[in-house]
């Protein structure tokens, strides 16, 4: 696996800033200790999660319990920017003056330091232009959970000035002759959302998140039933990859990043720990070296399974 420009960087954004505070606690020491297991030409650009029961709280129902001021501190150590997930869809003005996610996003500002550049990610409109004008230090992502599958909204969303990201619908992370035509400007913008586990052919994603925005909010609505195939079965990664949209390591060093995308968001907030360091392992680490950090993490060599 080769990149031929030394200078470009993957750039990952990584899910459970609060749902997975105590694996980070022991990752983030070996990605700076041990950079000789890493992979030379990615590094993490974000870590992204909202604690439970957030109003604001979207895309996923948060069981985050890190506690935040722990959570801020272990980015401020490690340089690493801060995302709140407050992606719900179906917020009305009488929501914006909650308190507890009003001071998150004031805790997220207050710790944006040199070379981090703390953020929410957003859906609606009203919650984007309350946080534009009272955290102005603040940047905004525009949330996957817009569902933007024709590629013409897409790169509308991609010229709002006051997003710094935009994720797309996992289902146009192929469409090449489009993304080829982007300008430098706009290839910056975007983020891929890499390791979707949902169906390609899904047609019901928009009324996922809407269920997840509803219960996020306390109101009465319809219990949201996953039509599609497999989904009894949850998310099974070796599943996730031989999905059309799938973007792995080779296609990152050998397509994006020679056409100068560098950001790459992996789905898990919602999975175990477990899962996710499998994410890490396989986005991050080289395979020779992957053992070893299973190893520095959580293996015990007294511990039976079976």
């Amino acid at each position: 696996m080769q990149v031929t420009d030394r200078r470009m960087k993957a750039r990952y954004h990584l899910p459970g800033l609060f749902e997975f505070y105590e694996l980070y606690r022991r990752f983030l020491p070996l990605y700076r200790e041990h950079r000789e297991y890493f992979y030379t030409w990615c590094e993490i650009g974000s870590i992204y999660g909202a604690p439970a029961d957030c109003l604001w709280g979207g895309g996923r129902a948060g069981y985050g319990d890190g506690d935040p001021g722990e959570v801020m501190a272990l980015m401020r150590e490690y340089g690493i920017s801060a995302r709140l997930t407050f992606s719900n869809s179906l917020l009305g003005r009488e929501h914006l003056a909650d308190r507890r996610c009003n001071a998150l996003c004031a805790l997220l500002e207050e710790n944006a330091g040199a070379g981090t550049e703390n953020g929410v990610i957003v859906h609606s409109d009203l919650l984007l232009a309350y946080l534009r004008q009272k955290y102005p230090r603040l940047c905004f992502i525009s949330s996957t959970t817009k569902v933007l599958t024709d590629f013409r909204d897409f790169r509308r969303e991609l010229g709002r000035p006051e997003f710094r990201y935009v994720v797309p619908d996992f289902r146009l992370n192929k469409s090449w002759t489009e993304l080829a035509e982007l300008c430098p400007e706009e290839k910056d913008k975007v983020e891929f959302l890499c390791n979707e586990g949902c169906f390609f052919g899904c047609t019901d994603r928009k009324a996922c998140y809407e269920a997840v925005s509803r219960k996020n909010l306390g109101l009465d609505g319809p219990e949201f039933r996953c039509r599609a195939p497999h989904a009894a079965e949850g998310y099974v990664f070796s599943r996730a990859m031989e999905n059309p949209g799938f973007i792995g390591t080779g296609e990152i060093t050998g397509k994006y990043l020679p056409m100068h995308f560098s950001n790459f968001k992996i789905e898990g907030r919602s999975l175990g720990s477990a899962l996710v360091l499998e994410f890490l392992l396989y986005y991050l680490v080289r395979p020779e070296c992957r053992l070893k950090v299973r190893e520095k993490i959580y293996l015990d060599n007294m511990l039976d399974l079976l």
